[in-house]
């Protein structure tokens, strides 16, 4: 099996050489391709609410969606991720929620719920499409949320985003953005708060940590969330990491920027126990 890339050189090489495209059945393959091998680390199949979790660590815990626009991806794919915030204190519990196209939007909703309800209070938090789900999550109203730690949530299908039509973000496009949105939920208005929750009331939100990077297209979601987040009295903290591109946090044994970004998320996620 091809190892890791222990470099930004040699992941940017990964990234341009691995496409995820084609049918969600070879995105899926690709992505897995691109993410993997998982590291050699123990990881736990456990069960929260009836929906398979794979989990890791002991500490305070944090839910952790993955992305991959709710049509690829996985706990296997978000594996270094895990482990990187388990080896920083955290009990890391990822869910194997359902899919699209074959389980559109809101059935991983409908799962990270049931995640939720059968887990003590604790963060939630999520890359991309995971960290739309859980925006979404808390906005349907939770005390058993303790905090939201959100990598590039994509947050706004609306027009407001400024950024989505730029270039440079190795990892994401518009275009593919834009057509993971529509296999995902294609019965959502892209002005509905579900598909942009950009647009919903982000008052009551618990204290919310973002990270971005500089370069990717979904830049703009983070900041316009993090400027509405405060403005509607939410404990808000933000940090972007420029030059770098979406979802960067997932190679943390590759880039020293990730492991940065793990090492506040840790922080943020432990201050609030």
């Amino acid at each position: 099996m091809t190892q890791r890339p222990s470099t930004e050189t040699e992941l940017r090489a990964r990234i341009a050489d691995t496409p995820v495209s084609g049918s969600p059945t070879e995105m899926r393959a690709g992505f897995a391709r691109l993410t993997g091998p998982a590291p050699g680390a123990a990881f736990e199949e456990v069960t929260r609410g009836g929906i398979p979790c794979t989990a890791i660590g002991t500490g305070p815990e944090l839910i952790w969606f993955h992305g991959g626009g709710y049509v690829f991806g996985s706990p296997g794919t978000h594996a270094a991720l895990a482990l990187g915030l388990a080896q920083r204190g955290l009990r890391v519990v990822m869910p194997d929620y359902r899919l699209a196209p074959e389980h559109p939007w809101p059935a991983m909703l409908h799962d990270a719920r049931a995640v939720l309800d059968g887990s003590p209070a604790c963060c939630v938090g999520g890359d991309s499409a995971g960290g739309h789900l859980a925006l979404n999550l808390a906005l349907a109203g939770s005390d058993r949320i303790k905090g939201l730690a959100l990598v590039s949530p994509n947050t706004d299908h609306s027009g407001l985003s400024t950024t989505r039509g730029r270039d440079g973000d190795e990892m994401n496009d518009d275009a593919t953005d834009k057509a993971l949105s529509r296999m995902a939920m294609p019965e959502t208005a892209p002005r509905g708060t579900e598909a942009s929750p950009l647009l919903a009331r982000l008052e009551g939100l618990p204290p919310v940590h973002l990270e971005a990077a500089g370069a990717e297209i979904l830049l703009d979601d983070t900041l316009l969330l993090a400027r509405k987040a405060a403005l509607s009295n939410v404990d808000t903290r933000l940090h972007v990491t420029p030059g770098l591109f979406h979802m960067f946090p997932l190679w943390p044994d590759a880039l020293p920027e990730a492991a940065k970004a793990l090492d506040r998320v840790a922080r943020f996620v432990r201050d609030l126990g």
